[in-house]
């Protein structure tokens, strides 16, 4: 049995990117050993102060009390590291200081982009939050079905970790769901940023346990604020005659963009099912994938777990 810390943190990091066309759920990579796992963690080149993101779309200053990744190395965590199929593109994600990808208490905020349109912010004020959350939770509960069908545990939205809230003045917008999978006690956050542009929104997606809400919330004040759209790519650069407007509205980032540009927003939510690109896999798959890590003739997991983190490559 893996302990209970080591079960979170993959409970935590079980979040992976696009879905290959004809499988509905994605498989980790092949498994690598500890030896290749530490190799690959002292190779990241972890960068500070100001980072421009996607040519010139946005600048990122890293808070004083986290760390970035360019889309190359996050790439290495999100799929050598943590088993996420191949062919993913962030453009980087953060990590707080201190921490390994191989740490327990790990958790990591990744950015993307998606290139949609314009997103108008009418509804904002008029979203039923309480309503919402009931038919994502019935959308969720449909999702699980199909999921166990595939021999993967169950998964249920237990609710809001945070009541969705947008900024008009600043176009951007955050909300945290809490999740359970399969009849587990502990329970999984993910914690959702998005920031309207002018053609598209920048996505930042965290996912940690429970335990970790205050850290990130703490820290979500300081990403929000490090983060923005360069000039001619902002909200307010908006050009009506030309640019392209999407197809749905701030309730649908909240439950799902791609379901709703895609006419399914009532029977499918693609924030669980693939969180705009994402999908969240089973954790026993992942967790069997784990053990082939560091199980066999090197070391266990729970023997992982007891060590202190590898050091990192400044």
């Amino acid at each position: 049995m893996m302990c209970s810390n080591l079960r979170r943190l993959l409970a935590s990091l079980i979040i992976c990117f696009a879905l290959l066309p004809g499988s509905l759920w994605a498989k980790p990579e092949e498994p690598i050993t500890r030896e290749q796992a530490d190799g690959l963690v002292a190779g990241l080149k972890f960068q500070t102060g100001v980072i421009t993101l996607e040519k010139d779309l946005a600048t990122l200053t890293v808070p004083a009390s986290m760390r970035f990744l360019d889309g190359a190395d996050a790439n290495t965590v999100l799929v050598k590291l943590w088993g996420n199929p191949p062919g993913q593109n962030p453009l980087g994600l953060l990590m707080p200081e201190g921490t390994s990808p191989l740490s327990s208490d790990a958790w990591v905020v990744v950015i993307t982009y998606e290139a949609g349109g314009y997103v108008k912010d009418e509804d904002a004020k008029k979203i039923n939050y309480d309503q919402l959350l009931t038919e994502m939770k019935k959308d969720t509960e449909s999702v699980s079905t199909e999921r166990q069908k595939q021999g993967y545990p169950a998964i249920h939205l237990i609710g809001w970790a945070r009541t969705p809230h947008y900024d008009q003045a600043t176009h951007k917008l955050y909300w945290a769901k809490e999740l359970q999978f399969g009849g587990e006690d502990w329970h999984t956050l993910n914690y959702n940023i998005r920031m309207l542009g002018r053609r598209g929104v920048l996505v930042l997606n965290s996912v940690a346990s429970m335990a970790q809400l205050p850290a990130i919330e703490n820290a979500t004040p300081q990403i929000l604020a490090a983060i923005d759209f360069k000039a001619g790519s902002r909200y307010t650069d908006f050009n009506p005659g030309s640019d392209k407007v999407a197809t749905y509205g701030i309730s649908a980032l909240i439950a799902g963009g791609v379901a709703a540009k895609l006419g399914l927003f009532k029977g499918i939510w693609v924030a669980i099912l693939a969180l705009k690109k994402f999908v969240i896999i089973g954790v026993a798959a992942l967790a069997a994938w784990f053990r082939k890590i560091f199980g066999g003739k090197h070391k266990t997991a729970r023997e992982i777990s007891q060590e202190t983190p590898p050091s990192q490559v400044e």
